[in-house]
């Protein structure tokens, strides 16, 4: 069973549901439904599993050459292709009807829409070009979307303020993990930015200017009144760090500087989102 759940990526999942819980809590309207909730983070984690599997089954004879996944279980074996096959459908059916029917359907599409573009779009896309990071990007920022539409049963400006200050923030956070790792990249043949820009300087470039990006629409909130001068002071605090280590690897190329602009992303999203939970008016 350890392994059948490895397939799901479990330490991405947590990323996904903290998004998802977001922008649910940010969509209710008047009381909370603590069911809907549970069937809203039930389904999409799910989902999300389903997705991961199915993404390490399409992809497990490039992960044999990578010594980052060359561990995984379908690649050493001790998971058949068909059974993570299955397993993984199971799991996204599961969690499609457990966001169509225990939250709404529109939630629910959105989940499938999510499946979707990120296994026939971004997961071939990768071996062919690496605009497929930023492709990748759209289907990676719909988690909040989810959420919202779960609660709201519909999307407005907030909910794209959310979907947008993810969508920027997965570009410095992936570019780095692709720097550190574009050697095993190349060897699967996946087209990431650092594999056909050796020297760093795109990467670096593309790090610098998202992450630059990422500082004013993270404050969009609270033009919305989603949330209020804490969060104001705070995310403009937290949009510098993260903008400085941009600037830092634009400065220095390295694997070392590569690896603090992933720390540096690890970190600010989940202050970011305890920012808005604790500075949100009327709460």
């Amino acid at each position: 069973m350890r392994d059948y759940i490895a397939l799901t990526k479990p330490r991405i999942t947590w990323l996904i549901l903290m998004s998802t819980g977001i922008g649910y809590f940010f969509g209710v309207d008047g009381g909370w439904q603590w069911i809907t909730l549970l069937h809203t983070i039930a389904g999409t984690g799910l989902i999300a599993s389903g997705t991961a599997a199915l993404n390490q089954w399409m992809e497990r004879d490039a992960d044999a050459h990578m010594k980052r996944t060359r561990n995984r279980p379908l690649v050493t074996g001790v998971v058949r292709p068909a059974g993570a096959f299955v397993f993984a459908v199971a799991l996204s059916v599961a969690g499609y009807l457990e966001l169509a029917l225990g939250a709404n359907w529109l939630a629910a599409n959105l989940g499938l829409l999510t499946l979707a573009t990120y296994l026939f779009l971004y997961t071939p896309l990768k071996q062919k070009t690496w605009w497929a990071t930023t492709i990748g990007a759209f289907p990676g920022a719909m988690p909040p979307l989810i959420g919202f539409a779960a609660a709201h049963g519909g999307l407005n400006a907030q909910a794209w303020a959310l979907y947008s200050i993810l969508f920027l923030w997965q570009f410095p956070h992936f570019y780095a993990i692709a720097w550190m790792y574009r050697e095993d990249y190349a060897r699967a043949g996946m087209q990431m930015l650092p594999v056909v820009d050796p020297e760093g300087v795109r990467t670096a470039r593309h790090i610098l200017v998202t992450s630059a990006l990422l500082l004013p629409i993270s404050l969009v909130p609270s033009f919305l009144s989603m949330t209020g001068v804490l969060y104001l002071a705070g995310a403009t605090v937290l949009g510098f760090i993260y903008a400085w280590a941009g600037v830092r690897v634009a400065r220095e190329r390295t694997v070392f500087r590569a690896r603090k602009v992933l720390l540096a992303s690890v970190a600010y999203l989940p202050l970011l989102y305890l920012l808005m939970i604790v500075d949100r008016p009327g709460l």
